[in-house]
């Protein structure tokens, strides 16, 4: 009886997906009908906005349907994952993750309410910026050398800002410190933008923040770039040498950001977003607003960066590790 039973469960459950699948079809070949939300989990100004709103303005141009930002900043960008996390997986709401989100908090939090792999669909990356020092024109530092003896003359004395605690802008400072054998004071800002605020009124003497949210500052000459955190230097301030080449061999910190949906929405919804995404990320256009904001487009396949979000959250946690940062 109960073989009987089962078998006709499966079969009506079978008769259902018969029905539904059209209805599917038709819905996924029909996307998008209506606006799509963009989730950043920072507030306005700072560079995953930044990137972000450029973002959603292209693919909404190649959609058909506006592609609205919707800005949940705070706790390092973790509230605004979580949020996409849990969305409908309907393709109708997509977030920009974040080296911050989904590689740095993996490890900085032990109680994370999501995991950064399991609860979302990778669709493509599309920039990697490079993280550059600067420091208040005030502090009397020209170089990274002179900013590391300040440093050491008056440990405890500086403060630095960063874009939350968790943040990559947070850790990046946390491995400098660590090297460079210096003490600097932590205070955590609610993204970017306020935390670029802060060092402009020289409320905090140094940063250590994302390129496209300190680029035109160091440009106008209100904060003074010290050094970028890639392996290589940035071609949008090439005469600005990185942390390794000033003596910390094998430093780097870069800040990537993608386009991620949550898990569970349907394949052909993924497709179709990366194909959208490799398209943007190659015009000439894109590039030269990347260029502009100290950014370097790029993107790639769903499945490379699925594969990536892993490798970062593995060597991440090692990073957080090594340095002591806890977040609860």
């Amino acid at each position: 009886m109960m073989t009987s039973f089962v078998r006709s469960v499966a079969g009506l459950a079978a008769g259902v997906g018969m029905l539904l699948a059209p209805v599917l079809s038709v819905a996924q070949s029909d996307y998008p009908n209506k606006p799509v939300r963009l989730i950043i989990g920072f507030p306005p100004g700072g560079s995953t906005d930044i990137v972000g709103r450029i973002v959603a303005l292209k693919l909404g141009e190649r959609l058909g349907q506006p592609v609205i930002v919707d800005n949940r900043g705070g706790a390092g960008g973790t509230i605004g994952a979580d949020i996409a996390a849990k969305a409908a997986p309907d393709g109708y709401t997509l977030t920009v993750g974040t080296t911050s989100t989904h590689a740095v908090a993996a490890g900085a939090y032990s109680k994370l309410s999501y995991d950064p792999v399991k609860h979302f669909a990778p669709v493509s990356l599309v920039a990697i910026t490079p993280y550059l020092l600067v420091v208040n024109p005030q502090v009397p530092a020209n170089t990274l050398a002179d900013l590391v003896a300040l440093a050491r003359n008056q440990p405890g004395k500086l403060n630095y800002a960063s874009a939350g605690n968790g943040s990559t802008t947070h850790l990046a400072m946390e491995m400098l410190k660590d090297a460079a054998k210096i003490d600097l004071v932590h205070i955590p800002y609610k993204g970017n933008a306020p935390a670029d605020v802060a060092i402009l009124a020289n409320e905090v003497q140094a940063v250590f923040g994302s390129m496209p949210a300190l680029l035109q500052n160091v440009k106008a000459n209100k904060v003074r770039a010290l050094a970028v955190g890639t392996a290589r230097r940035s071609p949008a301030l090439p005469e600005v040498a990185t942390v390794a080449e000033l003596g910390y061999p094998g430093f780097e910190a870069a800040l990537w950001l993608g386009i991620l949906a949550p898990a569970g929405t349907p394949q052909p919804i993924i497709e179709r977003l990366n194909r959208e995404l490799t398209a943007i990320v190659v015009t000439a256009d894109f590039r030269t607003l990347m260029d502009n904001n100290g950014a370097e487009p790029i993107s790639n396949t769903p499945e490379q960066f699925a594969a990536m979000i892993r490798a970062e959250v593995d060597r991440y946690t090692k990073v957080v590790k090594a340095v002591g940062i806890k977040l609860d």
